[in-house]
């Protein structure tokens, strides 16, 4: 049983670590739209993310990771349904850095990329950071549906405005169709379970999480709901087959930026452990045999797709695909060890996706196109940007020495365990065929000689740059240390996520 009790802000930290969180990114956006393209803009915008990671780290020293239930607590009625509720456990911690992280190598990317705009750029990214943050440190369902449509919204202008193809008008409807959709399921999966309550406490609606823990619902039900739910966030994660937005995305949106804050932080991972397996643990139970099926045929789709794609963006799209399945694999043997080694996953996708997408990025700035018969030979003359693209490569599968490592041992043992060696090792199969693709995009972006055709399109590449250096050895770096010291990652999640088996496997 996952303990309700919570630790207020004012037991542990002298000021609310959470709001403080959620309001910092949200002012400085503010402050820059007010100050439009002047040249402080960028460093304010880059200042205010050091400080937002410094919060995070602040955050990580204040919470005691042995202790059972939420940290931190802040509450503060506004709409008693849509009460703010404001919590933390080891997961929230884990992901709050993940994300500030991210969000301050995104503010040094976006300085050598040299994209247009740059202030409303910065403003952009730190309002996604403060709804961001605000979806991670709730505990009320509804205000993490409602934070949720408001990042979306964020992302599809990032996705718009610095887009690099003409299509972006069609990218940008089909992106919002499918999350539209997705946030409408949620929404729907909401409003029933505030009903199931109402009905049981005479009228009272709440979407607490701590209200919703262990209300009696019925399978029918219950079904309906997690249906919602799962899907909901299923489409923003994304899964198979609810990922058709995403290659498009990847193809015609924002080559770097966006994809980052859309791929990197598994928000999707995050609402089902949060949410839907603590409230609707039976029907989880019941339909996870269902969805495991789904996700092993999502590995081997998603990665026969990527081998036919031919432009290096579309191509990691189906990667990101293909390595969701796993993680969802991961979640739904409903056990200890599953839990553990799919969010430690998530941590390690982001990392690694991050350093592929800015590598991605980079590569485009240099010869303006990701087609891969356009490219070839690209390691001679940036061999440290080649580099990093295999190692975020190889981390994505799991090489020893990535947090990828001890994480798919732990999905492994735990799938063994629960759901049998035989389509374990086939979905461990489909991994490697995972390491063929990213190795061949490898091999022709970087290694391959190149072509007349790719010569006369993308002329001299320009070499490694100082500040490319900095963001992409700060990300690499971040990579490896976590990969050869993983107790901490552990430590973080392993009460959490203890509990959340007990529901399963008590």
């Amino acid at each position: 049983m996952i303990p309700a009790s919570e630790l207020a802000w004012s037991q542990q930290a002298a000021y609310p670590i959470l709001a403080t969180l959620q309001i910092l990114p949200l002012v400085g956006a503010a402050l820059l739209l007010y100050l439009g393209e002047r040249s402080i803009s960028t460093f304010i915008g880059r200042g205010i993310a050091i400080l937002e990671m410094w919060l995070a780290i602040d955050l990580y020293r204040t919470f005691e990771s042995g202790r059972s239930g939420f940290q931190l607590a802040e509450k503060f009625v506004i709409f008693d349904p849509l009460a703010y509720h404001a919590a933390a456990d080891g997961i929230t911690v884990l992901f709050v850095l993940l994300s500030a992280l991210i969000v301050l190598l995104l503010t040094l990317y976006s300085m050598v990329r040299g994209l247009p705009e740059p202030g409303r750029l910065l403003a952009s990214i730190l309002a996604v950071e403060g709804v961001l943050m605000s979806l991670l440190v709730s505990t009320n369902l509804l205000w993490f549906v409602l934070a949720s449509a408001v990042e979306i919204a964020l992302v599809g202008y990032l996705l718009w405005h610095w887009a690099t193809s003409p299509e972006k008008d069609m990218m940008l409807t089909r992106f919002y169709q499918f999350q539209g959709a997705g946030i409408l399921l949620l929404l729907l999966g909401t409003i029933l379970l505030g009903w199931v309550h109402a009905e049981a406490s005479g009228g009272d609606w709440s979407f607490d999480l701590t209200a919703l823990l262990g209300m009696s619902i019925s399978p029918a039900i219950a079904s309906v709901i997690f249906f919602l739910l799962f899907y909901g966030m299923g489409i923003r994660t994304p899964i198979f087959p609810l990922h058709g937005w995403l290659p498009l995305v990847a193809q015609h949106g924002n080559v770097a930026i966006a994809p980052v804050l859309l791929l990197a932080i598994k928000v999707g991972i995050y609402g089902m452990v949060r949410f839907v397996f603590p409230i609707l643990p039976e029907a989880v139970a019941h339909w996870h045999s269902f969805v495991v099926a789904v996700a092993a045929a999502g590995v081997f789709y998603a990665a026969f797709l990527a081998f036919l794609q031919r432009d290096l963006r579309t191509l990691m799209a189906y990667a990101v695909i293909s390595h969701t399945s796993l993680l969802i694999f991961g979640l739904f043997s409903l056990h200890a060890e599953g839990f553990q080694g799919s969010i430690l996953l998530a941590a390690n996708f982001g990392l690694a996706m991050t350093v592929m997408i800015f590598v991605v990025g980079l590569v485009y700035r240099r010869t303006r196109t990701t087609m891969l018969d356009q490219l070839g030979g690209l390691f001679d003359r940036i061999p440290f940007i080649g580099g990093a693209f295999l190692l975020g490569g190889l981390a994505i599968v799991g090489m020893p020495g990535t947090p990828g490592f001890d994480a798919a041992h732990l999905v492994m043992e735990a799938s063994i365990d629960r759901l049998g060696a035989l389509l374990t090792v086939a979905v461990a199969l489909g991994n490697v065929l995972a390491a063929g693709f990213l190795l061949w995009a490898f091999q022709r972006a970087f290694l391959a000689p190149r072509s007349d055709k790719a010569k006369s399109q993308t002329g001299k590449v320009e070499r490694t740059l100082p500040m490319e250096y900095l963001v992409i050895g700060s990300a690499v770096g971040v990579l490896l240390v976590s990969g050869f010291y993983m107790e901490p990652w552990m430590k973080l999640v392993e009460v959490p996520l203890h509990a959340l088996s007990e529901r399963f496997h008590p």
